[in-house]
């Protein structure tokens, strides 16, 4: 027997299926968190039983491990202050990582239109004078794809560039 292949030190599994969930829930929050149904699907996807894995999520919702209306306002706030993210986008994002539509409005509600139109000022300014010495056709489309991309409506990202544009003739 090599000296690296020590029997006392080979990784164990635990005989027990729900010890065995357990283990594999906290190493999946680990890496970051997961909505509830972000981890049963991954219980589920390491052939976890689903009724063992449903008792892991109700202890861990017990004990808060988990808690998703205060994880999806944490992915609302953080998408729209850091990454500029439109309601809408938001709103797309949650609903792929399984929130529930009360958990969503919930975290939703805590960006205002104002905050919207103000975040989307923000960036079209920036991407707007990183574009000067470029044709005002070429400035008003890339700004709004950008705009479109972040998830903001047509209406929204035209109202935001005609502003820049306002202003850049007011300046002139």
């Amino acid at each position: 027997m090599s000296p690296r292949a020590r029997p006392d030190s080979a990784p164990t599994t635990p005989a027990d299926p729900a010890e065995r969930a357990r283990e594999i829930a906290l190493r999946l929050l680990t890496h970051s968190s997961k909505s509830e149904e972000q981890l049963r699907d991954g219980l589920i996807s390491r052939d976890v039983d689903p009724a063992i894995a449903d008792e892991i999520i109700a202890r861990f919702r017990e004990v808060d491990l988990l808690d998703d209306t205060a994880l999806a306002a944490s992915i609302a706030r953080t998408r729209h202050q850091e990454r500029g993210k439109s309601r809408r986008a938001i709103d797309q994002e949650l609903r792929r990582k399984g929130f529930s539509s009360d958990d969503i409005g919930t975290a939703l509600d805590q960006i205002s239109v104002d905050d919207e139109w103000e975040a989307a000022r923000s960036l079209a300014a920036k991407r707007w004078s990183s574009l000067n010495g470029h044709d005002d056709q070429v400035k008003v489309r890339r700004v709004v794809g950008m705009l479109g991309r972040k998830g903001y409506s047509p209406d929204l990202a035209f109202g935001v560039v005609k502003e820049l544009q306002r202003a850049d003739r007011a300046d002139t």
